[in-house]
């Protein structure tokens, strides 16, 4: 009797045992299903016209030098080159001269490039400014260190009057401030990556009529300088445009130069 229930358990236990494995065989050998992704929203897009390397102030543009990209219309003002509106523009803007510096990558502007067949300082001239050269020379150039788009002051140094000879031969005496430079020899721009200091011969400035008319002057009066202003100084002009005669004053004394011979 013992037996015959032994037996019985027995067959139970492994017909409960073959039944869960089984059932494990059929859960693992079930497919699982693939993970549903959500899909982003796509995000509106327009073509704009970009850069496709870095260009200084004063480059020519050509057609190859621009492409079209993807642009999110978020993002889009109304300066950037659109494709929609501008289909041409590659063409269009082929030989224009730019009037500031455009990065790699970043949308050109049309506001930034002026189509010119004249000389390219007259393009980088502003309205009613003239371009003047005067040479200079390392030691009167803050040692070579001026580039273009620096301001200078402008410093005129001559033979004193008879009076003031024999306390000293020469005086000086700014002659105007925060004058813009526009060009050291032809260059026009810092060369990237340059190492080091090349002395220059001429530098070119951006004047009003009456600066130029300073300067000519003083160049036939003595030796013309020019000193580094800081860049912190700011954008206030204080232009001392004497035309007939420049102050000096050394040692407490007073007079007025004379600007004709």
């Amino acid at each position: 009797m013992k037996s015959t229930r032994i037996i019985v358990l027995a067959v139970a236990l492994l017909s409960g045992l073959a039944a869960a494995f089984v059932a494990m065989r059929m859960v693992a050998q079930r497919e699982v299903p693939e993970p549903v992704v959500a899909e982003a929203p796509r995000q509106d897009v327009v073509k704009v016209l970009v850069a496709n390397r870095d260009f200084a102030l004063g480059s020519t543009i050509r057609s190859d030098d621009l492409s079209w990209v993807d642009w999110p219309k978020s993002a889009l003002t109304d300066n950037y080159v659109t494709q929609e509106l501008s289909p041409n523009a590659q063409t269009e803007f082929n030989g224009s001269i730019l009037k500031q510096g455009v990065l790699a990558g970043e949308p050109v502007r049309a506001a930034r490039m002026l189509k010119s067949e004249r000389g390219l300082m007259s393009v980088l001239l502003a309205p009613g400014m003239r371009a003047v050269a005067i040479e200079v020379k390392a030691v009167s150039s803050a040692g070579g260190f001026i580039l273009p788009n620096d301001k200078v002051d402008i410093i005129l140094t001559r033979a004193a009057p008879r009076s003031l000879q024999q306390v000293d031969p020469f005086v000086s005496e700014t002659i105007l401030t925060n004058i813009r430079v526009l060009a050291i020899d032809q260059q026009l721009n810092e060369t990237k990556g340059e190492s080091s200091v090349v002395a220059r011969d001429t530098a070119t400035l951006e004047l009003t009529p009456k600066q130029a008319e300073i300067v000519s002057l003083s160049r036939q009066l003595g030796t013309i300088s020019l000193a580094l202003r800081s860049i912190r100084d700011g954008e206030v002009e204080t232009v001392a445009e004497q035309s007939s005669a420049v102050r000096v004053v050394r040692f407490g004394v007073t007079t007025r130069v004379t600007t004709s011979n």
